[in-house]
C-alpha cells in the first residue's frame, strides 16, 4: 500500500478556490480520494491564526478529518501589509517527511514550491502530486510535479 504525506497551503487554496469558483475547497473529499489510493501517514495543514471563531471552527474541522494543523500568527504591519507565510515551514516538513513516504501531495498553486518538488521528485522512490486551481497555479509548479490534479467541482463544497 502506498504511503502518502499531504501538505495543505490553506491560505493559497482558500483564496484560489474562492477567486475561481466562489466556493471553498472540500478537504474531506480529498482525504477520501487519497485514502482510496493508499495510507495517509502524514497530513499537515498550514494556516494563519487570527483568533476568529470561523477560522477556529474550520481548523477544528481539519483536525477532525485527520490533519495536524500548524498555525502561524497573522501579522498586520503598520503600513497596511500583512504576513502569515508558511513557505519555509512547508518546505522543511516536506524535505523531512518525504523519505518516509511513496507520495508527497501538495495543495497549493504557489510557484515558490517548484524547486522543492523538483528536488523531492529526483528521488526515484517518491512521487510528487500537486492539487491546485489550474489558471491560478504557477506553470513551473505544474511542470515540477509528477502529476498535477486541477481542482474542480468534485473537490469543492456545494
Amino acid at each position: 500500500m502506498s504511503r502518502i504525506a499531504m501538505f495543505a497551503d490553506v491560505q493559497n487554496i482558500y483564496y484560489t478556490t474562492r477567486q475561481a469558483f466562489g466556493r471553498p475547497f472540500n478537504y474531506r473529499a480529498l482525504w477520501q480520494q487519497l485514502s482510496a489510493q493508499g495510507e495517509i501517514v502524514h497530513a499537515l495543514a498550514y494556516a494563519t491564526h487570527r483568533g476568529d471563531d470561523g477560522q477556529t471552527k474550520f481548523q477544528d474541522a481539519l483536525k477532525h478529518i485527520g490533519f495536524t494543523v500548524k498555525l502561524k500568527p497573522y501579522i498586520q504591519r503598520s503600513d497596511g501589509s500583512s504576513k502569515g507565510d508558511w513557505d519555509v515551514g512547508i518546505a522543511v516538513d516536506v524535505m523531512t517527511l518525504a523519505p518516509e513516504v511513496d507520495t508527497v501531495v501538495l495543495l497549493s498553486g504557489d510557484g515558490d514550491f517548484d524547486v522543492l518538488l523538483t528536488r523531492v521528485g529526483a528521488n526515484p522512490g517518491v512521487r510528487t502530486e500537486v492539487y491546485g486551481v489550474e489558471p491560478l497555479t504557477a506553470r513551473s509548479l505544474i511542470d515540477s510535479a509528477s502529476v498535477f490534479h486541477p481542482i474542480g467541482d468534485a473537490l469543492l463544497l456545494k
